[in-house]
């Protein structure tokens, strides 16, 4: 399927907008007019659904330049989206419905600690509606279109939290992933997404898609990115039952990759993202100690998701919503919730049994690998493709997605260029639940990025630059 590809045009990351802010070449208030610049001549291309009026933007950078000690702040000044399932005070929360639509009255401590850190609340960006879906056309409003070309996908459900980074129009947004909302478009448009392990950042102020399986992700243009937003995000929060303090940091030791074989993987008939692939494959494999992975029990678990139980557990927060106001839903999205009525306790119960039997399964892959490298996506779609077969063509971009939550895994989707025919192609780091330091570590090592590390010493600190 080729494309008029064009790709991301990244924008400026926090370190380069952090030194133009201390050296004086610009200013917080110069990247709010910048920022609100590129927004206003982009139009409604269905990046965001809200955005800060140009000069109450201006003024809040302003109020950033104001405040005693500015300057030392580790996001001075720097512009960030937020996803329209999280909570900003006095902003509507629309999940994409307006009928569902409230004004929060409570800022997500997430968000809320990326002000504190002096960054710049820039508008809501656009998903699927009630996060529900991998693909980014089930909104009423405008459908977002991937970077790489009008008629391909933008990929969901933080489908505008991936195009305002790739747009460069912020460094960072800060999205969710259940089943793979935070990868997929990062996927399909050239960006860095970080899926943490759950419970590192709270989901205080988000509304739930699974409650049991949400993360607050983050988009961006390059791992240190997200090193830094993280670093400021990453807290316990006693009010998230699911809230836990980060793992050990990456301490210098060779990272074992994992390699499903190559009968494991699928790729739906993409012959240009199954060479693409390969090729990668084929560079790990040169370059690193590799260890064959079983695939199986990792798909197991992903089945379970929209063919079981889990799918009900998205009407503890829209049950009643479906039904007072079920006209009000994106048909697909009333169609997949209306599904979960039909599951019982014991179809709970027996897919909790079978997902425990797989995590033992899995959790034996980590004693002889560190980081599990799978496609991010296996094909790409057209918008009309999907909006002929959105429930098939949704499953499909879920393939290598859907058992990340579920296994309790975090993960990191990592653009490695273009297919032959100029598609995105992009690679999925996996690793077990509280490895998120080693795993960004690797995706660094593939990005050519340098990266300060801890090592065993808990006071020293190196730089290493050893590339894929």
């Amino acid at each position: 399927m080729p494309v008029d590809s064009q790709g991301p045009s990244i924008g400026p990351s926090v370190a380069e907008i952090l030194a133009s802010h201390a050296g004086g070449t610009g200013s917080p208030t110069r990247t709010a007019a910048r920022v609100a610049d590129a927004i206003a001549g982009a139009g409604d291309d269905g990046t965001w659904l809200s955005t800060v009026p140009r000069d109450e933007l201006l003024a809040a950078a302003a109020e950033i330049e104001g405040r005693t000690g500015a300057r030392t702040l580790p996001l001075y000044g720097v512009p960030f989206g937020v996803k329209d399932s999280i909570d900003v005070a006095g902003v509507p929360t629309t999940l994409s419905c307006p009928d569902y639509a409230y004004v929060a009255d409570r800022t997500a401590p997430a968000v809320q600690r990326l002000l504190d850190a002096g960054a710049l609340y820039v508008g809501k960006t656009s998903l699927d509606q009630f996060a529900t879906g991998l693909n980014g056309t089930r909104t009423p409003y405008t459908v977002p279109r991937s970077v790489y070309g009008d008629e391909m996908i933008c990929g969901g459900s933080s489908s505008g939290s991936a195009r305002a980074v790739a747009l460069g129009q912020v460094p960072f947004a800060v999205a969710t992933d259940t089943a793979g909302s935070g990868r997929v478009p990062a996927a399909l448009n050239g960006v860095v997404g970080f899926k943490p392990s759950r419970g590192l950042i709270s989901t205080v102020g988000l509304v739930p898609a699974c409650r049991s399986l949400d993360c607050l992700s983050v988009m961006a243009g390059c791992v240190d990115d997200v090193d830094r937003v993280v670093a400021v995000i990453a807290a316990r929060d006693d009010a998230d039952p699911w809230s836990r303090d980060r793992g050990p940091r990456y301490a210098g030791a060779e990272i074992r990759v994992g390699l499903p074989g190559d009968d494991e993987l699928e790729f739906f008939g993409d012959t240009a993202m199954a060479d693409a692939h390969t090729a990668f494959r084929a560079q790990l494999s040169r370059r690193h100690h590799v260890v064959d992975v079983p695939l199986a029990p990792f798909l197991a678990a992903g089945a379970l998701l929209y063919q079981g139980p889990w799918v009900a557990e998205r009407l503890v927060e829209f049950g009643e919503f479906l039904a007072a106001t079920p006209g009000s839903i994106h048909p697909v999205v009333r169609e997949i919730l209306q599904g979960g009525q039909a599951y019982t306790a014991v179809d709970a119960f027996s897919a909790l049994q079978r997902l425990q039997e797989l995590k033992a399964v899995v959790s034996r892959v980590w004693e002889q690998v560190d980081v599990l490298v799978v496609p991010t996506i296996g094909t790409t779609f057209t918008v009309a493709e999907v909006l002929d077969r959105p429930i098939d063509t949704n499953t499909v971009l879920g393939h290598y997605t859907h058992f990340g939550n579920l296994l309790d895994l975090l993960g990191v989707a990592v653009p490695l260029g273009v297919t032959a025919d100029g598609r995105p192609h992009s690679a999925m780091l996996l690793g077990g639940a509280l490895t998120d330091d080693t795993v960004l570590q690797f995706a660094a090592q593939i990005l050519d990025e340098p990266r300060a590390t801890v090592t065993s010493h808990p006071t020293a600190v190196v730089t290493t630059e050893e590339h894929v």
